[in-house]
């Protein structure tokens, strides 16, 4: 099933939720059995394993079963079993489907739940998972989009590492093509790939004043997606970043196989706490850097993204069970120094500061990271809206047609606005 029909199916499941929510205010009585759905590889199922084995030891009343799932199969799962009145009580949430969820009743209001204090949490992160003004996601974590090098590809092919507090879209095209030139023969480049993603279209976008899914101001135009297509097209003709048909293959790669992960690119668009993953894949010392101004730009207009949620079944028997245990896996040290960064940056200052010690080196480097640019984040985007889940699913073929010629960038861009236009 593609992502558009996987998106059009859970919009079809999720309309049945518009009915009033059948959960109860207060706790159970009795042996209560909870179900958390996650998704993730098994390094983290067995951290989240080991955190709710904390949790129900403290909490000898409360069961809990973790239901884990691939990525893509995830969402599937959850449409179904949400439709069919089986959601799992505690839920793992996306910033690209918490609009769908939330804004059909499906998720729990956490501001009523007095067993879950998030009176911690910075106001700015904390409304990243309200929906309509209502909070249906926790956020676990913050990540940052930026770009990830690796420095010893930069002192293999000559090249100084950039200044991030000043460098432009240009410096990092020219940095990446001198590494290209004098590694290239060695299937080496300079930045892997640009062009087909999402986050990328959206900092381009705020770097002009725009959003691709506004609330107050202007959102992307026309001139804006076509000057994003530009550039996209202009890296690979300086070679700066490989051919459209190498940078198709390598997005499909494992992570671990990926020319990143594999000390075969010097830089690398990411999400800042994936460094980690991308550290231990290379075997090298990995840095980040603030993603690239444009030409005479004054900030890089950074966000703080959630990285993910947890978020409460609506129609939960156990409302304030899966509360107590939401809290707990966000403020209790027996969970937090177990999880540290593994979905994120803690959004809780204090916890922040309890796992640093904790940290192995590459891990500390995105815990410094997202402190040294917080007094530089502007305030982050409305979440994706509940009709924009598939976005992506949309954007990319049109990208990966620009970057192989068969659109003009000016086409690509008239079909991009024509996507966004429909999913209003």
């Amino acid at each position: 099933m593609t992502n558009r029909r996987r998106l059009v199916t859970s919009l079809l499941l999720l309309a049945c939720l518009l009915l009033p929510a059948c959960s109860d205010s207060g706790g159970s009585e009795g042996p209560v059995e909870l179900r958390v759905s996650t998704w993730g590889n098994d390094s983290r199922l067995a951290l989240t394993q080991e955190a709710v084995d904390a949790f129900t030891a403290a909490n000898p009343d409360i069961s809990v079963v973790i239901e884990n799932s691939e990525w893509t199969s995830y969402w599937d799962k959850l449409a179904t079993t949400t439709a069919a009145d089986d959601a799992p009580d505690v839920i793992q949430m996306d910033e690209a489907y918490i609009a769908a969820y939330g804004a059909r009743g499906a998720l729990l209001d956490l501001a009523e739940q007095p067993a879950l204090d998030v009176s911690a949490m910075e106001a700015g992160v904390l409304d990243t998972g309200r929906v309509e003004g209502t909070l249906v996601g926790a956020p676990i974590g913050v990540a940052n989009f930026s770009v990830a090098v690796n420095p010893d590809v930069l002192e293999r092919a000559g090249v100084e590492m950039p200044d991030d507090t000043t460098w432009t879209w240009d410096d990092l095209a020219e940095a990446s093509a001198q590494v290209t030139a004098e590694l290239g023969s060695e299937g080496v480049y300079g930045f892997d790939g640009f062009g087909t993603g999402t986050a990328e279209l959206g900092a381009w976008a705020r770097q002009h004043g725009e959003e691709v899914w506004p609330t107050d101001g202007p959102g992307v135009s026309q001139q804006t997606v076509t000057s994003f297509f530009d550039y996209a097209n202009r890296l690979v003709a300086m070679e700066a970043t490989p051919p459209a048909a190498v940078q198709v293959e390598n997005a499909t790669l494992p992570l671990d196989a990926s020319l990143f992960a594999t000390n075969r690119a010097a830089f690398h668009l990411l999400f800042h706490t994936q460094i980690s993953a991308f550290g231990t894949a290379s075997g090298s010392h990995l840095e980040l850097l603030r993603l690239p101004r444009q030409a005479g730009g004054e900030s890089a207009m950074m966000v703080n993204k959630a990285s993910m949620y947890w978020s409460i079944s609506a129609r939960t028997e156990h409302p304030e069970e899966s509360a107590r245990l939401v809290d707990f896996l966000l403020t209790d040290p027996a969970a937090t120094t177990v999880l540290t960064t593994e979905r994120g940056i803690p959004a809780i200052p204090a916890v922040q500061e309890e796992i640093a010690p904790l940290l192995d080196r590459q891990s500390a480097v995105a815990l410094e990271f997202s402190r040294d640019i917080a007094p530089e984040l502007v305030p982050p985007p409305q979440v994706t809206p509940s009709n924009a889940s598939g976005f992506s699913s949309e954007f990319t073929p049109v990208g990966t047609d620009v970057l192989f010629g068969r659109l003009s960038p000016a086409d690509g861009a008239t079909r991009v606005l024509a996507a966004i236009e429909g999913m209003r």
